[in-house]
């Protein structure tokens, strides 16, 4: 079982972050035009790529945005010289951070990272201080408000579907996959009419961290903060707090 704050407010932000639609279609845009850079053009072929645009259809990014970052990735165009980059830090209360960045301009986000980390009792530290303590794994959520599922039923469709784990909490229900399972998981649940908030990859912790009160909520506004700048793509933590996002409103 799996601590109420952690899955719903990924799904919270997930909403707060859809709200800023431009922003949102920036930062999707650039993932789908690196996935196409990394891998070509054909999403058949190019599993990353086939994932970048199905989030960015699902969060509504028009159908000729996403054939331009694809044609500029896959063709190598002018402006498409993104690079991606992970930050690696401690927040308040020795909670480790790992940030996902994609920049083309390197010195500009590194500043921008190091003074939101200053300005918010982290600080940042060394490549490789703390992506050891994270593994990368496919995450699909359903929101329980969304479907009449049960956990038992739940269970056995992950299982079936191939699934490593499922964990239970108020809110929803959090299927993990290995890495490379995640779109032959997503396509086994969604054919069965099970609508999914969110499936994405993502770095699960190892171990967690708990916190409460002051170190709680400047986690929370560390991690808000980070997430709302335009070149960083994903933020990870390996804390543990109820209700962190309300502590950040």
């Amino acid at each position: 079982m799996s601590g109420h704050s952690k899955w719903h407010n990924r799904m919270h932000r997930k909403s707060r972050q859809d709200a800023k639609r431009g922003a949102l279609y920036s930062k999707l845009g650039k993932e789908v035009l690196i996935a196409a850079r990394a891998g070509g053009g054909d999403p058949v072929s190019n599993a990353r790529l086939k994932l970048a645009v199905e989030r960015a259809r699902d969060a509504g990014v028009p159908a000729e945005n996403i054939r331009r970052a694809i044609d500029r990735g896959a063709h190598g165009e002018e402006g498409a010289n993104y690079e991606e980059i992970a930050y690696e830090g401690y927040g308040p209360g020795g909670v480790a951070v790992l940030v996902e960045v994609q920049t083309d301009n390197r010195n500009r986000t590194a500043g921008d990272v190091r003074h939101i980390f200053a300005r918010n009792g982290g600080s940042l530290g060394e490549a490789g201080c703390v992506a050891w303590m994270f593994e990368k794994k496919g995450l699909l959520l359903i929101d329980r408000s969304e479907s009449d599922l049960t956990e038992e039923q739940v269970f056995e469709l992950a299982l079936d579907a191939g699934a490593e784990d499922v964990r239970v909490d108020a809110d929803s229900f959090a299927i993990l996959t290995a890495a490379d399972a995640l779109d032959q998981v997503r396509q086994q649940i969604t054919g069965r009419g099970v609508p999914l908030a969110v499936a994405e990859l993502t770095m699960e912790p190892k171990t967690t961290v708990e916190l409460e009160g002051k170190d709680a909520e400047q986690v929370a506004r560390l991690v808000e903060l980070l997430e709302d700048h335009d070149d960083i793509s994903n933020v990870y933590t390996n804390h543990v707090a109820e209700d962190v996002e309300a502590l950040a409103e």
